[in-house]
């Protein structure tokens, strides 16, 4: 099957998976990824461990071609617990201490965060980063049990996930704000609250979330501003029952980095 995108009529998978199951899968995420910061000019990123490949509740989401040889797109959802802190915590931990309490508040119920996301400039304008990524994190965060979603947001992304129903976290850093992972970038803290119902996303967003939380494989065309993309999800997350969402509950404590701020580890949204 070809994997060279059809800019006249793009046909996508979208698939989720736990990151400790597909290493090779990870590895073309990172690439893509990497690429796509060392554009915007942050270029410290080539030497992170890239721990999170290794981490049990770390969940990834591909936009890849349908051979699986390419990958155009993807995000993250991590699921507090014992293996590492949540990528929010690394991030600005050192600036303010007060995002380890926040998480670990949340992670009684359960929380995790939206990080990673990224789309290439082949795949732009079709919606790939800025909602259908969103969108499915939501759904995988359902699938997951989490009741809550924190993300770190760059300027442009702030609005999409306001649409699923994140809100600032002005209790922390600067009324919510970093400035991360460069004094030229500022990162907004966001938390969706209430993932089971979404009482706080728009309409057209919820009723799209819904509808993969109800059928997780399916094919849908979607459109944005006169274009259309075909995409294949794949949501439903293989091997699942191996993982424990109540054990990741009752790994969690209150994080604390004496480490200065990392960017080679940046997660940001």
């Amino acid at each position: 099957m070809e994997s060279t995108l059809n800019k006249e009529k793009p046909e996508v998978r979208l698939r989720a998976f736990r990151a400790i199951d597909e290493p090779n899968t990870c590895e073309l995420f990172i690439e893509g990824h990497t690429h796509v910061l060392t554009a915007i000019g942050v270029t410290k990123v080539t030497s992170s461990k890239h721990e999170w490949t290794k981490n049990p509740d770390a969940f990834v989401m591909v936009v890849e071609s349908l051979d699986g040889t390419k990958v155009y797109g993807g995000a993250r959802v991590h699921v507090a617990g014992g293996h590492e802190p949540l990528p929010i915590e690394q991030a600005t931990g050192a600036m303010d201490p007060k995002i380890f309490d926040k998480v670990y508040e949340y992670a009684q119920n359960g929380t995790g965060e939206l990080c990673g996301l990224w789309n290439s400039r082949e795949i732009a304008g079709y919606g790939v980063g800025s909602i259908f990524l969103i969108r499915v994190a939501a759904a995988i965060a359902y699938q997951l049990g989490i009741r809550s979603l924190f993300a770190l947001c760059a300027p442009y992304t702030v609005k999409p996930v306001q649409k699923i129903g994140m809100e600032l976290v002005s209790s922390i850093g600067n009324n919510g704000t970093f400035y991360y992972p460069k004094l030229d970038l500022v990162a907004t803290t966001m938390v969706l609250e209430d993932v089971p119902v979404l009482s706080k996303s728009e309409e057209e967003d919820k009723k799209a979330i819904f509808k993969i939380r109800e059928d997780l494989n399916s094919v849908r065309d979607e459109e944005l501003r006169g274009k259309t993309i075909t995409i294949h999800y794949e949501t439903s997350i293989p091997k699942l029952e191996q993982w424990s969402l109540q054990q990741a509950i009752a790994n969690t404590k209150v994080n604390q980095l004496k480490s200065k701020v990392d960017i080679k580890n940046l997660n940001f949204l």
